[in-house]
């Protein structure tokens, strides 16, 4: 764990303390932590931000094709240059950016699907080992997503 996280921690910690409340809104404790003087933004930090409110309206950007069907438009691949993590973005629409940008983009958003369903299935069978006193009482997940497509693809298939 980083410093910075270090630090973080503790500041929650001591968030948590003045303020008893079940649910803590990350904004609401940044601003108290920033106002009581326990924390002050880096020019790396700032740049950061901008850099991640960018990459925001990226992601936000959406497109609708000749059938009617809604694309997000701009497309990142993660890697790493000089020990630095980067996202380098790509508009789908642009001719000029290599098929091998896609591909790669395509395959790390499927990898995040993927751990996001596995760290719901491990979220889910702990909630079920912890609350779930039989069978009956225990929550199920479904993770094969090949109907919910299809039931969401159907408009755009009557368009083709």
């Amino acid at each position: 764990m980083s410093a910075y996280s270090t630090q973080l921690k503790s500041l929650i910690e001591q968030y948590k303390k003045d303020n008893p409340d079940t649910l803590t809104d990350p904004h609401e404790l940044a601003s108290w932590a920033y106002h009581n003087g326990l924390i002050k933004p880096y020019s790396k930090t700032i740049i950061d931000v901008i850099a991640s409110d960018i990459s925001q309206v990226f992601r936000e950007e959406y497109r609708t094709d000749k059938l009617g069907r809604r694309y997000r438009a701009k497309h990142a691949v993660k890697s790493k240059k000089n020990n630095r993590n980067m996202s380098l973005w790509a508009d789908i629409d642009d001719e000029n950016v290599p098929c091998e940008h896609f591909v790669k983009s395509f395959a790390q958003r499927r990898q995040q699907i993927v751990g996001d369903c596995l760290q719901l299935k491990t979220d889910v069978d702990v909630y079920n080992d912890k609350h779930a006193e039989n069978k009956n009482d225990q929550i199920q997940l479904v993770l094969d997503f090949t109907n919910d497509v299809e039931e969401l693809q159907i408009p755009y298939k009557k368009s083709a």
